[in-house]
């Protein structure tokens, strides 16, 4: 066997170990390099190239994991509430499905509804850098449990409208479910999350019969007044499905992006001084965190016809695999694509998606992300580890701490 197919074979194995996989971003060159399009043993096909992940989020060819695949792959599947409920969100569905939910659902979630809770998050941010600066002097904080967990989750909480005593009762459901995702909705997981989404859909359905009853200013009310409008309605199940999308989408992927961030600055001690200097300049900043490490590290996708990619074919009907973080250190994308270099000439990323799918919340992840740096650097002169930190380290749809331990003065 030559050198190049034993290298990939081993970067494969170790990237989806069960066990999980520490630095993946190694890995990732070595397919980049060598194997481009790589095929797992069962088949599916994983790309690793900028150019090619693009391709797969952007050609319609490429087809998310909607009702057609589940029938054809897992038959049961529908049969677990969890799945059922996650075949009813908008970014499982093709087109003209597809379409006419984000259309419906973008609705309510407008730029200027977005921009119009940057105040609430600045005063949120701050209290919750008051509750940092109270606890720090006792020993380490963790920054995802004081901040980068809940200022996502109230912030979603606020937008949807859930009320404000509710909020710490969906987080652990949320969780059950993405974890069951994370773990391929398998065994104990599953049944885990079959139990939370039946319990989500049952607490969701109370409050969108209160907000029939007595609609108000928030994400809920709105969907409510789509799916009742003429034309084209969201079903009972797509309003539910999609409102607990809504809710774990709003949170999951803005705390990774606080935690990876922060890190990112700690593992590099310049960049803290740097970043001080140019608060106003944050924006290219938290691009450059979403790139160098994403908080969503893959999307997949099934081909509905035959195809190639890279000059490899691929027949219909295959699971094709966008490792979007590996795309977001193409040396044939970015110059030194590993150094964290903010305000890069060519920036952007696909941490966010591409195309139809391109995230409906990437916006709000953005401006939480702006209003929390300059204010965490600025807040605290002094920011270090304090201790192991906890990371996801398989290679999912989303990556990032479960604990960030800090010392802050």
């Amino acid at each position: 066997m030559s050198d190049d197919r034993v290298q990939v074979r081993r970067a494969l194995r170790a990237l989806f170990s069960p066990l999980g996989c520490p630095d993946p971003y190694p890995l990732y060159a070595v397919l980049r390099e060598r194997a481009p399009v790589a095929r797992l043993p069962d088949g599916t096909v994983v790309v690793t190239r900028y150019a090619d992940c693009d391709r797969v989020l952007r050609d319609p060819l490429f087809r998310v994991e909607d009702d057609e695949w589940i029938a054809r792959t897992w038959p049961e599947g529908p049969d677990h509430l969890a799945v059922h409920s996650l075949m009813g969100e908008m970014v499982n569905q093709n087109s003209p499905h597809h379409e006419r939910l984000r259309r419906l659902v973008s609705r309510a979630f407008t730029p200027r509804r977005v921009e119009g809770l940057r105040p609430a998050v600045e005063r949120l941010t701050d209290a919750l850098l008051d509750d940092l600066a109270d606890h720090a002097p006792t020993g380490p904080v963790d920054l995802m449990e004081r901040l980068a967990l809940p200022l996502p989750i109230t912030v979603i909480g606020e937008l949807l409208g859930i009320p404000e005593e509710d909020r710490a009762w969906f987080g652990p459901r949320v969780r059950d479910i993405t974890s069951a995702i994370e773990n391929n909705l398998l065994g104990p997981d599953l049944e885990r999350a079959d139990a939370a989404t039946a319990e989500l859909w049952d607490r969701l359905g109370a409050l969108v019969a209160e907000r029939q009853a007595d609609p108000r200013e928030d994400m809920v009310s709105t969907l409510i007044a789509v799916r009742d409008a003429d034309g084209d309605r969201l079903t009972h199940r797509e309003l539910l499905a999609n409102l607990v999308l809504l809710y774990s989408a709003g949170y999951e992927t803005t705390s990774n992006l606080i935690g990876n961030g922060t890190a990112t600055l700690l593992d590099q001690p310049g960049l803290l001084a740097r970043l001080r200097g140019e608060p106003d300049n944050v924006a290219a900043w938290v691009d450059e965190m979403l790139r160098f490490t994403p908080p969503i590290q893959i999307a997949s996708r099934w081909t509905g016809e035959d195809t190639e990619l890279h000059g490899v074919s691929i027949e219909k009907g295959t699971q094709v695999v966008a490792l979007l973080a590996g795309a977001n250190r193409d040396p044939e994308r970015y110059e030194s694509p590993d150094t964290f270099l903010p305000g890069r000439p060519l920036s952007g990323s696909l941490s966010f998606g591409a195309g139809a799918h391109y995230c409906l919340g990437a916006a709000l992840a953005r401006m939480e992300a702006q209003v929390v740096f300059p204010r965490l650097l600025a807040r605290f002169p002094h920011i270090a580890h304090a201790g192991p930190a906890l990371a996801r380290t398989r290679v999912t749809s989303l990556r990032g701490y479960d604990r960030l331990p800090l010392e802050l003065k």
